[in-house]
């Protein structure tokens, strides 16, 4: 698919907001694919700690609870393509249950995942809809992806993240809404040491050349569908 001119919103977390990036108006992944390929306009809707679906319990910085099924309806309409790049927080420190496959409402990861596939879906009709998984990722000692969450602010028996991969890449399926799995397929996982100090600023985060590695991906799979 050719994007020229195209006019997209990102919607995402703290990697969309661009913690970790020394230059976050020009290192971006989402900066970084307007000028690969040539976008007319990028639009970000990245707040950091915000999750998918709904929180139960206030958290401590009222800005992460502004949940991506919240906030999908204060993104413009009018462009051209919708990326939506989430989930690891909901896995870290998310306290909506994980629920199962035919949830609907954002009260579940699941249901917050098909909550906010549907709402695309009706609302750009005849436009593409992009998914992108968690990555993979290592707080050191705080917390490992290959696990359940032992984060202190999880209080909901959660899953490996490869379970919250596994839902987004299912109901895409169902939506016919295309996902870059890049829990599996970016190439970068920073239980590897290497990976780790030259790819990311804590194990989660990507600096720099980490989010050249990501934008570059995303560039070769639209241009792939």
């Amino acid at each position: 698919m050719d994007i020229k001119g195209f006019k997209v919103n990102f919607l995402g977390d703290s990697i969309t907001e661009g913690v970790g990036v020394t230059d976050v108006v020009n290192n971006r992944y989402h900066a970084r694919l307007k000028a690969l390929c040539q976008l007319s306009a990028v639009t970000h809707y990245g707040v950091s700690g915000t999750r998918i679906a709904h929180q139960i319990h206030a958290s401590e910085t009222p800005r992460f609870d502004l949940c991506f099924c919240g906030r999908v309806y204060n993104m413009d309409t009018s462009a051209d393509m919708v990326v939506v790049y989430g989930g690891v927080n909901d896995y870290i420190h998310g306290d909506a249950p994980f629920g199962q496959i035919g949830d609907t409402t954002p009260a579940t990861f699941c249901g917050g995942v098909y909550f906010l596939m549907n709402y695309l879906k009706e609302n750009y009709a005849g436009k593409p809809v992009i998914f992108m998984t968690p990555a993979r990722m290592f707080l050191r000692h705080e917390v490992d992806d290959q696990y359940p969450s032992t984060h202190a602010r999880k209080t909901v028996e959660g899953k490996a993240l490869c379970a919250y991969v596994d839902v987004i890449i299912e109901t895409g399926k169902q939506f016919g809404i295309p996902v870059l799995d890049l829990y599996r397929t970016l190439g970068l996982d920073p239980h590897d040491e290497e990976v780790f100090q030259t790819y990311t600023v804590d194990g989660l985060h990507f600096n720099d050349a980490g989010h050249a590695v990501l934008a570059q991906r995303l560039k070769e799979f639209i241009e792939a569908l």
